[in-house]
């Protein structure tokens, strides 16, 4: 059976915390959806809070110690990544930000991705398509259609209208994610100044 490895960053502060819970949700989701069409999920899950201080310790020396060289090495070769960060003044949190700052260029590069975020307030759902969107489109990774967000009233919901939202979004956001992580063949996303001409050659005419 073919296996695709699932990678989740969860950048929740405290523990438990709902912004795992929402990882691991979404983690479940497209999990399922790839056993349907018969892909065996390999889920690894990193939690930012467990390397905050070798992230601050990376950007002053340049270099990542053995356990966040770990984390980086588990997100950059995963078949997909579920990426969920709490969201603080309109936007993804610090600890998120920094985590993929010290990734090197292009290493997201056309990796499908699946965006979370949870707040206390609805009011704040909108930071998933002006803060996160941008941030992985900048990435150049693969976005999946559905993000979700999850305020505080969602959770507990039961089978009321909010509880059965979020998890219809849920289903299918990670439909959308298995969906890219299984596609058989992907056009790899090739950079356009990697054949320029050097600046030299033109210049001599050869």
């Amino acid at each position: 059976m073919t296996t695709r490895t699932l990678a989740v960053v969860s950048a929740g502060l405290s523990q438990p915390s709902s912004t795992r819970l929402l990882a691991d949700r979404l983690a479940a989701a497209t999990s399922q959806s790839l056993r349907e069409v018969g892909i065996s999920p390999s889920v690894e899950v990193v939690e930012l809070r467990d390397v905050a201080h070798d992230l601050t310790d990376n950007l002053l020396t340049g270099f990542p110690s053995p356990k966040l060289r770990s984390a980086i090495d588990t997100v950059i070769g995963a078949d997909g990544l579920i990426a969920v960060t709490p969201i603080f003044a309109a936007s993804y949190s610090g600890l998120f930000k920094t985590f993929f700052d010290v990734l090197e260029p292009q290493s997201l590069l056309a990796k499908p991705v699946l965006l979370g975020a949870t707040a206390g307030t609805a009011r704040h759902s909108l930071a998933l398509e002006h803060a996160m969107r941008p941030l992985f489109a900048y990435l150049r990774s693969i976005v999946a259609p559905t993000a979700v967000f999850a305020a505080s009233e969602d959770w507990g919901a039961g089978d009321s209208p909010n509880g059965r939202g979020l998890g219809e979004r849920i289903e299918r956001a990670g439909a959308e994610l298995a969906r890219l992580v299984s596609a058989e063949q992907r056009r790899p996303v090739t950079d356009p100044f990697e054949s320029l001409t050097p600046f030299e050659q033109l210049l001599s005419g050869a």
